[in-house]
């Protein structure tokens, strides 16, 4: 059997309940299969208090192997570096020196979400809690453990980005490395799994036929592309969400929300708000992953000339007005 620990470091929880919404089969099943055993989980498991600092103890004293250390939520250093604005609870020890100690004692140590990969959400505006990633701070290698950290394996730490991540990119992770199957080109330059992060948001998005004819959303609610006005980044951000969408069937875009990049490192500091697509002299800064502007400005002008009636209808609305028309085969 494999030992996991899950740390819940400075975050929202949200990661741990995307993850409870893992599907065919639930978490605990697919853990079991791989043998892997949830050591501890602050919300899924029983022990509390001296029970848990025991078992924490037992690891650093070599009496448990540590397989696999998960952190959810970013590291808070503050104050001064003393990291005493996050205390584990009972401890009277910072967060930060219990995740510290266990990862050189982990054989593989891994950030769940986006907060603990690159400090998210928590190290965002003037960040007075010094909140920083594992092993990022930012899109810049350091945080907490340095660039270089290696496990007790020889890996650098693995970041499962997202806010929240989706449930099957941490289990198909964590079976990975049970399988023995882990290695460092299994992960891109921000130490995310590629087999999420080599996508694209855009790829399957079901509003796709509006972005090849430029037919754009204008307000909230429109059925159109929301990229050219509403701050949609789904053509630069490295996820699945549209093709391995939650409970099977949902995703930001599908809500009706333009996606944020949110695998992203520093996604929550956009420079502007989430629902505006900045422009110079009319053209989207943002442009798509690869395209270079001339080829955009062309091909934008042309999609948008060749626009059918019914997406330009449809694209500012909140509801289908017409319906794609029906082709009657001659004679």
């Amino acid at each position: 059997m494999l030992n996991l620990l899950w740390l819940q470091s400075a975050g929202c929880g949200g990661c741990s309940m995307s993850l409870l919404n893992a599907e065919s089969p639930d978490l605990m099943t697919s853990l079991e299969s791989v043998g892997i055993n949830l050591l501890w989980h602050p919300s899924l498991s029983e022990e509390s208090g001296t029970e848990v600092v025991e078992i924490l103890e037992d690891i650093l004293s070599d009496k448990i192997q540590l397989d696999m250390l998960c952190v959810e939520g970013s590291v808070l250093r503050g104050p001064n570096g003393t990291g005493r604005f996050h205390l584990f609870g009972g401890t009277g020890k910072p967060m930060m020196q219990w995740i510290e100690e266990l990862s050189q004692k982990a054989l593989y140590n891994i950030a769940i979400g986006s907060c603990a990969a690159y400090g998210g959400i928590s190290a965002a505006g003037e960040n007075l809690t010094d909140a920083t990633g594992l092993q990022f701070e930012g899109e810049v290698p350091g945080g907490l453990l340095g660039g270089s950290y290696r496990s007790q394996k020889g890996f650098k730490t693995i970041n499962i980005s997202g806010c929240p991540v989706h449930p099957n990119w941490v289990v198909e992770t964590l079976i990975s490395i049970a399988l023995g199957e882990h290695t460092e080109d299994k992960l891109d330059e921000f130490a995310r799994p590629r087999m999420y992060a080599d996508q694209l948001v855009h790829h399957g998005c079901s509003r796709n036929e509006f972005y090849e004819y430029k037919a754009s959303a204008e307000v909230a609610g429109d059925r159109g592309c929301m990229m050219e006005n509403m701050g949609c980044l789904g053509t630069q951000a490295h996820a699945d969400c549209n093709t391995r969408p939650w409970n099977g069937q949902g995703s930001c875009i599908k809500g009706g929300y333009a996606c944020i990049n949110c695998t992203a490192p520093e996604f929550e500091e956009p420079g502007h708000s989430f629902t505006e697509t900045p422009k110079v002299a009319g053209i989207p800064v943002g442009l798509p992953t690869d395209m270079p502007k001339a080829w955009f400005v062309a091909l934008a002008s042309l999609s948008k000339a060749a626009t059918p009636e019914r997406l330009r209808k449809n694209a500012t609305s909140e509801k289908l007005i017409y319906p794609p028309t029906i082709h009657k085969r001659k004679g």
